[in-house]
């Protein structure tokens, strides 16, 4: 089996006979697998986002400018979300009426309980436990 010139992607290029959306096998990989493409998975609008947390569209533009919130823009200029936008959307609303937290402080506690997590789930990834409770 000779070892065709793929794209970045592992498709064959168009020059060589197959159609580029089909996967291509290579040499150096079992006869039975195959290399796809992804495909991207399509995130939120603007709107829909706006919508699921209840907040103006102005209001998560805001937030995507101060840098609380993640998006992307499309290749026509909109903003485009993550699946969990909505859910810190929601934290954000939260610290700010509980704790009363100017915007600023938002971003330090969500980059605070961001690393907690990861710690946390890190702790549990080892799987060991002590007899003695944590000194803070």
């Amino acid at each position: 089996m000779t070892d065709r010139p793929t794209g970045a992607a592992g498709t064959a290029r168009s020059g060589t006979g197959n159609r580029p959306d089909q996967p291509v096998a290579h040499a150096a990989t079992a006869p039975t697998t195959t290399r796809y493409a992804l495909v991207p998975v399509p995130g939120l609008s603007l709107e829909a986002v706006a919508r699921r947390s209840r907040l103006h569209p102005d209001m998560v533009r805001r937030f995507v400018a101060l840098g609380l919130v993640d998006a992307e823009r499309d290749a026509v200029g909109r903003l485009v979300f993550d699946r969990d936008a909505p859910a810190v959307l929601a934290r954000i609303q939260r610290l700010r009426s509980g704790l009363c937290l100017n915007y600023a402080s938002i971003g330090l506690v969500l980059d605070l309980l961001d690393r907690i997590s990861l710690l946390e789930t890190a702790l549990r990834g080892r799987g060991t436990r002590s007899d003695t409770p944590p000194w803070t």
